[in-house]
């Protein structure tokens, strides 16, 4: 069932308050599991949070640097490495780039709806798709061991503005 996040990343909303739930769960969750979000780290979510669309890592590099962070590649490597480990931002292949999980700590199998107008990247639920995807590779003995599933469109303001 989707939550709210998801029919957001496409609609005007309290991104604030959005934005400062999913930081509160990181937060949670890295207490929990005992890992440390650095100044690094936390900023860089901060950045993935800012809006619902993917950074990629120079961008992200270059952001950190001017915040006093560093500027050598491995200072944005390592911390979008350790957001996306730690299930709190993921990988969208296609932009080669990073957006922040928008439900940190829940075992959820997304799929990315990337639109092609402004970019923006909306989080949906797609466990019915991965079963698919899981039953159609059994067929053929394979075992899926990692998956990312991504789709290329408009979103709702995007296709407003084609019509």
């Amino acid at each position: 069932m989707p939550h709210s996040q998801d029919a957001q990343a496409f609609a005007e909303h309290d991104h604030a308050h959005c934005a400062g739930d999913v930081m509160a769960r990181a937060e949670s969750l890295a207490a929990e599991r005992g890992v440390r979000l650095t100044p690094v780290r936390r900023r860089a979510l901060e950045i993935l949070l800012e809006s619902h669309r993917a950074i990629g890592a120079y961008d992200m590099l270059q952001r950190l640097a001017a915040e006093g962070f560093g500027h050598q590649p491995p200072v944005a490597y390592r911390a979008l490495d350790f957001l996306v480990d730690n299930g709190l931002a993921h990988r969208v292949r296609r932009l080669n780039a990073f957006t922040a999980c928008m439900h940190p700590g829940e075992a959820h199998a997304p799929a990315f709806l990337i639109c092609r107008g402004c970019d923006a990247v909306a989080e949906a639920p797609a466990e019915n798709v991965r079963a698919a995807l899981d039953t159609a590779a059994a067929s053929l003995g394979f075992a899926i061991e990692r998956s990312n599933i991504e789709a290329l469109g408009l979103c709702p303001s995007c296709q407003a503005i084609q019509q």
